[in-house]
């Protein structure tokens, strides 16, 4: 059985290697100049130091251990983190405390340091992601429970900066430059390329290699992504210009979230595109957490590195394939999204089918015994989750362009953390709600979820067909109702 991980890994690698060597000219954006090539060159160097260190975290959520018998059948059973927090003498209960943390604060402080960001510089946000997700790190030294917690809150509050202030300084910083807007896709495309796959599974390795080959101890790859983080931290300053969402004098916070939701109510495409999002992130999230279980329910041996980077390798052929499909300036994200979202759905549903209609009671007799190889079932269940993870692989580059042409710049951080509100509360949900489901049914509401993702995604395809993509005056139109307030009193 384990040549079928060697044969999905290779047959990943061989489509996405023949991708990139067949792109022709029609395939992508060719003839960039000097300059935006070494403005894109910078950020995804930037941008792949600040994903090394999440796929670090990401790594260590996923790979399991079985080290504690009473949480075999959890689905936040054995990750590093896991590990680290039990090892310290901390149970069940308090470690899902510490994971809900983190997702809390991200959902508490997360518009608010989105509007920071807007107001007081978007590079200045991105150094303050780096120290606080580097004092984040340094808090895993200690066992303390309120040091770990204030770790964990921490980190909640800086993967808000990493997933609004990056993007919006570089969509900000490409317009200042005066670069074509089309060459957006060609950036977004290779960040997720580089940062989302093939630094994910250099991550992956090198978190392997300190941990059991090494044997330096779970906080090992903590230190190695702080490390990261500070050589970030280095070309940042040296080499990125401040730029700003709304440089207004007179905006404070509340305005801002005032104002930011303003243009989701008045825009029917911002809510929508908001709406996909969380939609589909939540998914992923919960999928995450999900995979290992599903793949061996029986405490099978999977070699659970290898498969991450399997994973990693079908994001790599995603990005690869949106990259060929935003070149083209003929084909909109709109319309290609939506099958993309379907595609993701019936993957997701993949588990529930397997285990509603068995296939081992033809092909292989079934056993409740404990450990062995994989299934059939987890066979069959591996190739659906590569798929949705190239699923994954295309909604990161082709979600960027639609904030680039829908979301007004005024409050770009801000509207995109709004964003992620709903979709930190459904995780929370799940992780406190961890043993109410079967992972079934955790499946196939995530299926439910992008079902209803494709038929949103199909709606905005329509209203940006009949309406224009400029993003409304929104800040004009919340100063001149205010101007008007006073006469309508």
């Amino acid at each position: 059985m384990e040549l079928f991980y060697y044969l999905v890994f290779g047959g990943f690698g061989a489509v996405v290697l023949a991708l990139e060597l067949s792109k022709t000219s029609r395939d992508r954006i060719s003839n960039t100049p000097t300059d935006f090539n070494s403005f894109k060159n910078n950020y995804l160097l930037v941008y792949s130091l600040m994903m090394g260190m999440l796929s670090l975290s990401l790594y260590l959520i996923s790979k399991v251990i079985n080290i504690l018998a009473e949480i075999a059948g959890d689905w936040l059973q054995g990750p590093y983190v896991y590990y680290l927090y039990s090892q310290y003498g901390y149970g069940k209960g308090e470690i899902g405390q510490l994971f809900i943390a983190g997702f809390g604060s991200s959902m508490l402080f997360g518009t608010i340091v989105g509007s920071l960001a807007d107001k007081q510089g978007r590079k200045r946000a991105c150094v303050t992601y780096c120290i606080t997700y580097i004092l984040s790190c340094f808090t895993k030294h200690f066992p303390h429970y309120k040091v770990l917690m204030l770790g964990r809150v921490l980190g909640g509050i800086a993967t808000s900066l990493l997933f609004s202030a990056f993007e919006s300084w570089l969509v900000a910083e490409h317009n200042k430059r005066g670069f074509e807007q089309q060459w957006l896709s060609l950036t977004f495309s290779k960040a997720i390329f580089l940062g989302n796959g093939l630094v994910a599974i250099l991550a992956g390795l090198f978190g392997n290699l300190l941990v059991d080959t090494f044997s330096l101890g779970p906080v090992a790859p903590f230190d190695a992504a702080a490390c990261f983080l500070a050589i970030g931290i280095a070309v940042i300053l040296s080499s990125w210009t401040e730029n700003y969402g709304d440089p207004s004098e007179n905006k404070d916070l509340l305005t801002q979230f005032k104002g930011a939701a303003i243009a989701i109510a008045s825009d029917e495409k911002i809510a929508l595109l908001g709406a996909i999002q969380s939609l589909f992130e939540g998914s992923m999230y919960t999928f995450v957490f999900l995979w290992t279980p599903a793949l061996s329910p029986n405490d099978e041996e999977i070699p659970h590195g290898f498969i991450f980077a399997t994973f990693m390798l079908a994001s790599m052929l995603g990005s690869s394939i949106a990259s060929r499909l935003m070149a083209r300036s003929s084909l909109k994200v709109e319309s290609y999204m939506q099958i993309v979202f379907a595609i993701s759905a019936a993957a997701l549903f993949i588990p529930v089918g397997t285990n509603l209609y068995s296939f081992e009671q033809f092909l292989v007799p079934p056993s409740n015994v404990k450990g062995g190889s994989i299934s059939f079932s987890g066979c069959i269940q591996l190739v659906g989750f590569c798929a949705f993870e190239a699923c994954v692989g295309i909604f990161w580059p082709s979600i960027m362009k639609m904030r680039s042409q829908y979301i007004p710049e005024e409050a770009r951080s801000t509207i995109m953390n709004f964003f992620r509100i709903p979709l930190n509360i459904f995780v929370c949900v799940v992780l406190y709600n961890v043993n109410a489901f079967p992972i079934i049914v955790m499946f196939g509401m995530c299926s439910i979820f992008l079902f209803v993702a494709s038929i949103l995604q199909r709606r905005l395809m329509k209203i940006a067909d009949t309406q224009t993509s400029k993003p409304q005056d929104w800040m004009g139109h919340k100063e001149r109702q205010l101007e008007a307030e006073p006469l309508n009193a």
